[in-house]
Formats: structure tokens, sequence, C-alpha cells
């Protein structure tokens, strides 16, 4: 679900926030880069969840349109010249 992805994204950069901001604070490099790393990895979450819910909008875009022509005769649906 995308709103999982995109909480778990914000958890992420929470927490990777926290993590540069100690290592800052204590001078380890390490641990400031594992931080930047984590809060990368939550916004590429977030950005995750923003595709899926595009796609799930386009699906029932489609969904929607299928329900709609699918009672339609299809002679309704193609015009006289063929196009």
């Amino acid at each position: 679900m995308a709103l999982e992805d995109k909480i778990d994204g914000a958890k992420d950069q929470v927490a990777g926030k926290a993590k540069e901001v100690e290592g800052k604070v204590t001078g380890d490099e390490t641990r400031e880069a594992e931080g930047k790393a984590q809060g990368l990895l939550g916004k590429a979450k977030d950005a995750f969840g923003d595709v899926k819910d595009a796609a799930e909008d386009v699906v029932e875009d489609i969904k929607e349109k299928f329900d709609k022509y699918s009672s339609v005769p299809l002679a309704q649906l193609v015009r006289a010249d063929g196009s």
C-alpha cells in the first residue's frame, strides 16, 4: 500500500536525520554517513509511494472507463467511417 511506503519513508527520513546530527555532534563520520544514507532511503520510499499512488489512479480510471463502455454495443463505439 502506498500509504505504508510513505510512512516508512518518513520514519527513515527522521531516523536518518537524527543519526546524521548525532554523527556531526560526536564527530563520527560513519554515523553521519549512515544517517544521510537512511534519509535518502526514506526519500526513495516516499517517491515510490507517490508512483504507486499514480499507478493506482490510472488503474482505477481504466476500470471506470471499462465499466462505462462495457455495456455499450460495439456498433455505437465505432464510427460509421470505420475510424
